[in-house]
């Protein structure tokens, strides 16, 4: 019945295309119809005159946005909650601006927090409030470790990947691995478990040269391509915040950068990229946009605690940090340590200050993160996905914001 529907009219991204008279409609927790308003009364009789009586609104209705890589917010962080209420006050900030999927991420720690923290995050998965498990390591580089405490870097250990794997409970979407680390690739490797196990090697965080690169990204291209599509959950890796935790390129050191642009451009490893204006200038993330194309690239946050907050002393794992001017740098070292900003507001400087077209800028933080989860109900205002919808402002920030068919508040 129409009364039992929820109606937004406005201007509504559908996939590339602007409707200027669009509409929304959500039934329970289902997206009903998307289209514009002269197409979906015809099709919905029963819903034409709620329709017509609901009001055009100066807006832009997209999809509720998907960040595959976020370690916290409001104050809380991810790695370091011992709680589901600790974790929902992160999960919560992030979804009142606008992102109703969310991927937890650890960082590097003992084994037996990673375990503990995944079998956390995992039933808050299991239960709907998260999107899965991001582990950003342990077994990352030491020379390009970023943020990551060096203390607990410990060499590729299929056996522990297993562990975490199963602590969280099918959950697991991706783990943050050095191609050049002995194990990471190859039988018997923790790529390889990673993929029978239903995740993703992220290869990040890496010294690694173009050989440990370019091998790395084949052997999963080839361990994808064998594995029966029920069991994987997605065909492509990922690479973990391209530029950032990795050795620059340069024309006589190449480094692993070009390798992870050519195997994505190629259709192979899907590139994240933190487009907050701190860790990347905009331009770039434009020109690795038209580079590589929009469908091998994602945007995400790195949030942590602070994102949302204001400056002052904040925790990441066992890491202290410290944010001035909304830069997060761990507090000992003059080290990036996270980011402090929600998606959307990623996706406006994409827009605003990369100059990257909205519906690239929308894809790449709705769809790609559901193509890289593995899931065709997010991400998207079709009909019969999830009613997660954004409605926005000329500006890009949020009206409102929509979660399984209720309004967020």
């Amino acid at each position: 019945m129409a009364s039992e529907c929820s109606i937004l009219r406005a201007r509504v991204l559908f996939d590339d295309e602007m409707i200027n008279d669009g509409v929304v409609v959500m039934e329970g927790e289902r997206i009903r119809a998307t289209g514009p308003v002269e197409r979906i009364s015809s099709e919905n009789p029963d819903l034409a005159d709620a329709i017509a009586q609901t009001p055009w609104r100066d807006a832009i209705i997209i999809p509720g946005l998907v960040d595959v890589h976020c370690h916290g917010g409001g104050g809380e962080s991810f790695p370091n909650a011992e709680t589901r209420d600790q974790a929902m006050v992160a999960v919560m900030e992030h979804r009142r601006h606008g992102t109703t999927s969310l991927v937890a991420s650890c960082v590097t720690a003992a084994a037996d927090v990673l375990l503990r923290r995944g079998r956390l995050l995992g039933e808050l998965s299991q239960d709907g409030e998260l999107a899965g498990v991001h582990y950003e390591g342990p077994f990352v580089s030491h020379e390009r470790k970023g943020a990551q405490d060096p203390t607990f870097i410990i060499a590729p250990d299929p056996e522990l990947t297993r562990q975490l794997l199963e602590a969280a409970g099918g959950h697991a979407v991706t783990m943050t691995l050095a191609p050049e680390k002995d194990k990471a690739y190859g039988p018997g490797s923790v790529a390889e478990v990673l993929i029978s196990g239903g995740a993703l090697p992220s290869w990040g965080h890496t010294d690694a040269d173009p050989f440990k690169a370019r091998h790395a990204l084949e052997f999963s291209r080839e361990c994808l391509a064998r594995t029966p599509v029920a069991q994987r959950r997605s065909p492509r890796a990922t690479v973990t915040h391209l530029f950032n935790g990795m050795r620059p390129l340069h024309h006589r050191d190449p480094g692993p950068i070009m390798e992870f642009l050519s195997d994505a451009a190629r259709g192979g490893a899907v590139v994240e990229m933190i487009c907050d204006g701190v860790h990347l200038d905009p331009e770039l993330v434009h020109t690795v946009v038209e580079t590589v194309g929009r469908g091998s690239c994602v945007l995400v946050t790195d949030a942590m605690a602070a994102c949302g907050m204001a400056d002052g002393s904040y925790v990441l794992g066992p890491q202290e940090v410290t944010v001035k001017d909304g830069i997060a740098l761990l507090t000992k070292e003059d080290t990036i340590a996270g980011g402090t900003a929600h998606l959307l507001d990623c996706v406006r400087t994409a827009v605003q200050k990369g100059g990257i077209d909205l519906a690239d800028a929308v894809f790449m933080a709705t769809a790609q993160g559901a193509a890289i989860l593995g899931r065709s109900d997010i991400g998207s205002l079709e009909s019969g996905c999830r009613a997660d919808v954004l409605v926005l402002d000329e500006d890009l920030r949020a009206l409102e914001v929509w979660f399984r068919g209720s309004r967020v508040e």
